[in-house]
């Protein structure tokens, strides 16, 4: 018994020794990145950052669009509201989305009221200045003055849209950059180009005032 005892004991130390030895099996490599893009610059897809709040007005941007049109044409509003053209026309986008890097002017459209059928049916701002600008992690939409700024991430979504995710900053406040971290301040916004060198910016269901808030977009 002591020199079986002894046997098995040798045996259980090797087999021990030998798997201690075995090389590991080597990891799963990662995906690599799509020819131009590293890790560090690969734009993460918009709905695995997107807020529950943000997804629903997105989802709901054909109803926006509905309400928002029906409240601006039955009541008075502000602003040369004929003077938009293809602006306000739901089916206006086109293929060819992605806006180049540089400065732009901007002027903002309010849609319809928040106030049911009383208050404005539409606000026609001024131009004011914004920037498309190109960052390690894809391109940036900045409305630099006024007072209310939006800025945030433009995401690839088709050859048709871009799905804007940002942040509002109000009076003298910096530029805003805090997705995700104050709700009443984020937004969500769809880019189209409407014209040869002419974008806009579509917000269903801003957090005040309007129902649909359209951004229009130019070359300076």
């Amino acid at each position: 018994m002591p020199h079986l005892f002894r046997s098995s004991l040798v045996l259980a130390v090797a087999a021990t020794a030998l798997a201690a030895c075995a090389t590991p099996a080597p990891p799963v490599p990662p995906v690599p990145p799509l020819p131009g893009q590293t890790a560090e610059t690969t734009l993460r897809d918009w709905r695995g950052i997107v807020t529950r709040a943000d997804r629903d007005r997105f989802d709901r941007r054909d109803a926006a669009w509905r309400d928002a049109l029906r409240q601006a044409r039955s009541l008075a509003g502000s602003g040369d509201l004929a003077s938009t053209g293809a602006l306000i026309d739901p089916d206006a986008g086109i293929d060819g989305v992605t806006p180049r890097v540089g400065d732009y002017r901007c002027r903002t459209v309010k849609l319809g009221s928040q106030g049911d059928d009383e208050g404005l049916g539409y606000v026609v701002y001024g131009w004011f200045a914004c920037r498309i600008e190109e960052t390690p992690t894809g391109l940036k939409f900045i409305k630099r003055t006024g007072s209310q700024r939006p800025s945030g991430l433009l995401f690839p979504e088709n050859d048709g849209q871009m799905v804007f995710l940002g942040s509002m900053a109000l009076g003298n406040e910096p530029a805003a950059n805090s997705y995700g971290r104050q709700p009443d301040r984020d937004m969500i916004a769809v880019l189209e180009r409407i014209g040869s060198a002419r974008w806009r910016l579509v917000i269903p269901w801003p957090t005040a005032e309007s129902r649909l808030d359209l951004i229009e977009l130019v070359p300076a």
